[in-house]
């Protein structure tokens, strides 16, 4: 009985080396891996529509607001200027953008000339975020030869809207930047510039102008995009600049607005930054004192929120007068980094980021124009596998951020620890 039991298991084993698969099994593995691939295809094929009926949405959505801006409530035109500039803010829409161009462009020109107050200064800043969109050429030009007259009677007119005139001097100076083809047009757009912020000089009997809040911002934006031009401007005609306001910007460092004290400082450092080896100054060592005590104020009626904020950007502003020196910041997008390292490219990352807001690195990422501004070269295309792996996880995050916090706390209750003894001495 063991001896049959043996041969019949013998002889199946024989038989399965023989032929392991019937016909009908290969059948149904093939079937499986056919259904696997098609539903695999499908799937795809069904993102593939997704994406594709969203962007047709997206585009149907811009195509209302455009077609809104224009509409008889005030209301609707103001969401219809918002919601452009969110879309443009937050994504690259050069193809979609340039076939309606002068569409927005006249939309633009008529909410500022017929708008009032909140709507003007929507419109613009809708005129920059078209102008970063188009980037440097001749679609951008023809927007601005449209909206710069605009622009420059509201600011000039002293009865306009305050807040329109506040926007459209910030304006002004990055449409300027992006889209002005004639170097003299730019000396004669900075020549605006200084016609408003020259009335907050402190005279030379050492009088103070007397200016409301309102109009101290608008000179304080005057001086900014005024500060933004003059990192284009020739060295010739920076060293004129130099000879006539370096002296007479100081004077704006005891203005009673943080804002224009910190503006004013900027400005002086940006100067000093382009005409250190070329120009001569005879007040350096009043200047440094004044930027000394500025970056060690204790003044009681200040908030200390203005104060914090002016002592740290007057040590920089110091560093920069005394020795040439700037604190060089990181900007870190995707898997790039840039790194701002100058005056000049503060200046005008500060410029771009007013307008573009949280989708500066996007821009940073992805807008030729941009990282043509900041020497990034054109765009990196990086699938979406690898961006991931290439990020750190959640754990490695939480790790090092416990690490950071711990070695700063233990820096400051040292910090505080010598603070505590030189009180008790």
């Amino acid at each position: 009985l063991i001896c049959s039991l043996k041969s019949s298991l013998k002889g199946r084993g024989q038989q399965g080396n023989v032929q392991p698969f019937s016909d009908e099994d290969s059948s149904i593995e093939t079937l499986s891996h056919c259904s696997s691939l098609s539903e695999r295809t499908s799937a795809a094929e069904e993102a593939g529509e997704t994406e594709e009926m969203a962007q047709e949405d997206f585009q149907y959505k811009l195509k209302v607001y455009i077609d809104s801006t224009v509409d008889k409530s005030a209301k609707t035109r103001q969401g219809a200027l918002d919601g452009l500039k969110t879309a443009m803010a937050t994504k690259i829409l050069y193809e979609f953008i340039s076939e309606r161009r002068m569409t927005i462009t006249d939309s633009i020109e008529r909410c500022l000339k017929k708008g009032k107050g909140v709507e003007q200064c929507a419109a613009a800043s809708l005129a920059c975020l078209l102008c970063i969109q188009l980037g440097s050429g001749i679609e951008s030009e023809e927007v601005f030869k449209t909206l710069k007259p605009v622009f420059k009677t509201i600011l000039n007119d002293g009865a306009a809207n305050i807040q329109a005139r506040q926007a459209c001097a910030t304006s002004l100076g990055l449409c300027t930047l992006v889209a002005e083809d004639d170097i003299m047009d730019v000396f004669a757009t900075m020549e605006c510039f200084e016609s408003l912020f020259t009335h907050s000089y402190i005279r030379e009997d050492g009088s103070r102008p007397s200016v409301n809040p309102q109009t101290t911002q608008l000179h304080t934006n005057a001086l900014l995009s005024w500060a933004l031009l003059l990192t284009i401007c020739t060295g010739s005609h920076i060293r004129v600049i130099a000879q006539k306001h370096l002296a007479k910007l100081p004077r704006l460092l005891e203005n009673d607005n943080v804002n224009m004290r910190i503006a004013a400082g900027e400005t002086i450092a940006l100067l000093f930054e382009l005409i250190r080896d070329e120009f001569d100054y005879d007040d350096w060592e009043p200047l440094c004192e004044q930027l000394n005590a500025l970056a060690t104020d204790c003044n009681k009626h200040r908030a200390k929120t203005d104060k914090r904020k002016q002592r740290s950007v007057f040590r920089d502003v110091l560093k920069a007068v005394e020795e040439g020196d700037f604190q060089s910041e990181t900007i870190r997008f995707a898997t790039e980094r840039m790194v701002i390292d100058s005056w000049v490219k503060k200046r005008t990352y500060d410029a771009f980021r007013e307008f573009v807001g949280s989708g500066m690195n996007y821009h940073l990422q992805a807008n030729e124009f941009i990282r043509d501004v900041f020497e990034l070269g054109p765009p990196m295309l990086i699938d979406s596998a690898a961006l991931k792996a290439m990020k750190s996880s959640r754990l490695e995050r939480h790790l090092y951020n416990a690490a950071a916090f711990k070695a700063r706390t233990k820096a400051r209750n040292k910090f505080r620890d010598k603070r505590v003894d030189v009180g008790e001495f």
